[in-house]
């Protein structure tokens, strides 16, 4: 499969780098050799690149666009990826994708509008973050929490303290075969284990459960989590773009305040905010004197999102030393992020990741729903739709033979969601959940996919998404 990637900035490069362990002809253009240069110096990145501009027809012709089967434009600027997305559509490119910056483009009714310029998808990191921060915020004592098909499957990633009633004891006690959860990654350190029945769950580990909602409150009990108190007070660092859609979307019940050092970006973000409940501070939120002041150890949750991991990282410590117990941080440098997890920081979000996420699932041959890269795991979870003869309806799992580091966390049948054990027989049609290491998961097309051509079910896929 021939993908040209627009835009070596972070989330372009990012993603390249993913595609090329794939095994797929991967172009990443930008005009800029400063930017290029380091992927194209590696020796262990499969890909080609080229400095040529993305909206120039001659480059585009260059880079093989004809032939392309995915035109992803991924640079700093929406206008020119909308542009070099309408060149590659009628150049010849099957599919586009364009990331944007305006929430107005991402509205249902704006989707045929795209279409008919050529732009098959469109992709808002910013927007994307902001779900994942309400989520993580919803539950404070949770790391990541995603819900699969409208909640009939619920995956948590909780971290485990001294609390936890389940630890030290192999999982095919904690979890038989009539067990209504099921443990499918575990985080240790700097490893990622997809555990088998002998493995046991340890102190400071990070585990992914997935199970039910009317479970979840099990699971919380399992953790020695119920002491938690719910967010219902909210403190921010940052009056990013991420922050905004954080305001507008979060829950009614839960209280807001912005600490952001511009004046000028405060005075904008009182006209953006459809909130007025939410109090805008204009002041440095690395100022201990000033969090007191502002009422930090009355919060539940305090989300750091300026432009600098490291002071998101370094805030997040001061507010856990004030006493809240849910931190969130943005950490665009993905060399942070195994450092922020040591440092126990809470939540770490990065939008190059949630959008590579988003993105990959095109990549698929099969029926993929849904991908979530679990961030500070080296491990994908998503969301396979089982096809009519496909292999994994022949046979009960355990006859499966699965490749080493994968998982099946449970399925979601008719609407309801079930776990999964060796006896399990799959069905056409039923929507299972896949653990995975993350260099694994392409290899399951084979176990799901339809009896077609990859470029078939390649182009199916990508027309739902």
């Amino acid at each position: 499969m021939k993908i040209i990637i627009a835009g070596a900035g972070a989330v372009g490069t990012h993603l390249a780098e993913l595609l090329s362990r794939e095994n797929q002809d991967i172009v990443l253009i930008d005009e800029s050799p400063e930017k290029t240069a380091k992927l194209s110096n590696a020796g262990d990145f499969d890909l080609l690149t080229m400095n040529i501009s993305p909206t120039s027809i001659r480059a585009q012709k260059e880079a093989g666009v004809q032939r392309a089967d995915l035109f992803i434009a991924v640079t700093p600027d929406e206008t020119r990826n909308i542009t070099c997305c309408m060149l590659a559509h009628t150049l010849g490119a099957k599919k586009t994708v364009a990331r944007v910056d305006n929430s107005e483009y991402m509205l249902p009714q704006s989707q045929e509008f795209f279409n008919q310029m050529g732009i098959d998808s469109l992709i808002y990191p910013e927007m994307l973050a902001s779900k994942e921060i309400i989520e993580g915020v919803k539950r404070s004592w949770v790391r990541q929490y995603w819900e699969v098909h409208d909640g009939a499957l619920i995956m948590l990633g909780i971290k485990l303290r001294e609390t936890a009633t389940i630890l030290n004891q192999p999982l095919y006690k904690l979890c038989p075969p009539d067990s209504p959860y099921r443990i499918v990654v575990i985080k240790r350190d700097d490893h990622t284990i997809i555990p088998r029945g002998n493995d046991e769950l340890q102190l400071g580990d990070i585990a992914y459960f997935m199970t039910t909602k009317k479970n979840i409150q099990l699971i919380r009990k399992l953790v020695g989590k119920e002491e938690y108190a719910d967010v219902k007070k909210l403190m921010v660092m940052g009056g990013g773009r991420i922050s905004v859609h954080v305001a507008n979307d979060k829950p009614d019940y839960m209280n807001m305040k912005i600490i952001e050092l511009s004046r000028e970006r405060c005075d904008r973000l009182n006209e953006l905010l459809e909130n007025d409940d939410i109090l805008v501070v204009n002041g440095d939120g690395r100022d201990t004197s000033l969090l007191i002041d502002e009422g930090i150890k009355d919060v539940q949750a305090f989300v750091a999102l300026t432009q600098e991991t490291e002071t998101n990282i370094l805030a997040c410590l001061a507010a856990k030393r004030l006493g809240v117990r849910k931190t969130v941080a943005l950490v665009e440098n993905l060399d942070y992020v195994s450092m922020a997890e040591r440092l126990d920081i809470g939540t770490i979000i990065n939008k190059k990741m949630i959008a590579a996420s988003h993105i990959y699932k095109m990549m698929l041959d099969t029926d993929v729903a849904n991908v979530k890269c679990l961030t500070i795991a080296k491990a994908d979870v998503a969301e396979f739709i089982a096809a009519e003869g496909s292999m994994v309806t022949q046979v009960p799992v355990h006859q499966l033979n699965l490749p080493t580091g994968v998982n099946l966390g449970g399925l979601v049948r008719d609407g309801v969601g079930y776990a999964i054990d060796g006896n399990t027989q799959i069905q056409p049609g039923d929507c299972v959940v896949v653990f995975s290491l993350s260099t694994i998961i392409k290899k399951l097309d084979r176990y799901f996919g339809r009896p077609t051509s990859s470029i078939s079910r390649f182009i199916s896929s990508l027309s739902h998404s």
